[in-house]
């Protein structure tokens, strides 16, 4: 592994994991000093809110800057400063301030999650190495799901809710100069097109791609989905008896997507991978549905975690292999802002539904997986060739 390649996924680490950790951090704040969590909730609300608006100019930026490294590493501060800033003012300032420091600070996310992937394909050649690469930084986004929240409960512990959520954004604001030293090649001033162009760039390339329109189809499905597994895993497992073992089954689907990240066959296009991907986390999802009790779930969502890592690597790989040199930025950024936008959607719908049997709604939440597979495969799939019709005539010979 180079080093600059290091320094990329290092950055990646600490920049996902205070992204992680913070939507857990600010509901613990908000329900620390003012005994309610609502106002934590309508923080994550407006940080994810700005992610599928603010996706295409990302990937337009850094595709079009002459020195992407300082552009990631302001994106990256400013980050870093909106999660401190909300550790200050949530439950202290008005909300309507809050919320405009949220809304600031999340229109920087998609720099966090597809900027930072696209930087991969940047940085390797393409091939098996950048495959592997892939392999990394999809591992990096499942350790930073793991690490921010434990994070997040470890200080909340030690100390406070607000001091984790501060903490938070120095990881973040750690990452900033670090991504400042990635040597990456900016575009001079004679191939500088109108941003209004490279705006639509990235929704051009994935409509107009097979691969890309399939995969992006497919994982926004699937978050629409996954977007309220969170939710329904507390409710499943108080149904169980014990709301608090939900942080056992979310750690074990967490360190099974980080297995399966590092465990991906080399020999198996992404394209499948994808499709089996879905499959497998789909059948798991629905299996723990079943589930009689923690012992029986713990070891399914530990199965879904290890297709959901293997799930992600393919995306990127796919995005990589298929998005235009002069678009992949805006092409990554625009896959990560929709997938995060079916979440938030995904979120919001499971707490409407909060009523219903848990086993139910893990079993939706398993459908749609499974609907993601098919779109996946349906797309994917090239169109049938036109029987010529000189097929026809094969082997007629000449007209007497």
């Amino acid at each position: 592994m180079s080093g600059a390649l290091a320094r990329c996924l290092v950055t990646a680490f600490g920049a996902r994991l205070a992204d992680e950790g913070m939507a857990v951090a600010v509901v613990l704040v908000a329900l620390a000093r003012t005994g309610d969590a609502a106002e934590g909730a309508f923080v994550v609300t407006a940080w994810l809110l700005p992610h599928v608006l603010t996706a295409p100019l990302t990937g337009a930026l850094v595709g079009r800057a002459r020195r992407p490294a300082l552009l990631c590493a302001g994106a990256l501060a400013c980050f870093a400063l909106g999660i401190a800033l909300l550790a200050w003012l949530v439950g202290r300032a008005p909300t309507p301030l809050v919320l405009a420091v949220a809304l600031a600070g999340g229109a920087c996310g998609p720099m966090v999650s597809g900027g930072l992937s696209s930087l991969v394909a940047e940085l390797t050649p393409a091939g098996r190495v950048r495959d592997r690469a892939y392999a990394w930084d999809s591992a990096g986004y499942n350790a930073a799901a793991l690490a921010g929240p434990a994070l997040v409960a470890l200080l909340a512990g030690v100390a406070t809710p607000g001091v984790a959520m501060a903490t938070l954004g120095l990881v973040a604001g750690l990452a900033a100069p670090l991504a400042g030293t990635l040597p990456l090649t900016g575009r001079t001033p004679a191939r500088t097109s109108r941003l209004r162009a490279e705006l639509l760039a990235g929704a051009r390339a994935v409509l107009a791609v097979r691969p890309l329109r399939a995969i992006t189809a497919a994982t926004t499905l699937a978050s629409l989905g996954l977007g309220g597994l969170t939710t329904c895993t507390v409710l499943l497992a108080e149904g169980f008896g014990d709301p608090g073992a939900a942080g056992y089954l979310v750690t074990a689907f967490a360190l099974g997507a980080f297995g399966g990240a590092l465990c991906v066959p080399s020999a198996l296009p992404p394209e499948r991978l994808a499709g089996w991907a879905l499959v497998g986390l789909g059948l798991a999802l629905a299996g723990a549905a079943t589930a009689p009790g923690l012992a029986v779930a713990l070891p399914l969502y530990a199965l879904a975690g290890w297709f959901d890592g293997p799930l992600l690597n393919a995306t990127l790989r796919l995005r990589a292999a298929h998005a235009p040199a002069h678009a992949r930025a805006q092409v990554f950024t625009l896959g990560a802002g929709l997938k995060l936008t079916a979440a938030s959607l995904g979120a919001a719908a499971v707490g409407v539904g909060s009523q219903l049997p848990p086993a139910a709604l893990l079993v939706a939440i398993a459908a749609l997986c499974l609907l993601a597979a098919a779109t996946q495969h349906a797309l994917a799939r090239p169109p049938r060739a036109a029987t010529a019709p000189a097929s026809r005539a094969v082997g007629s010979g000449p007209p007497a």
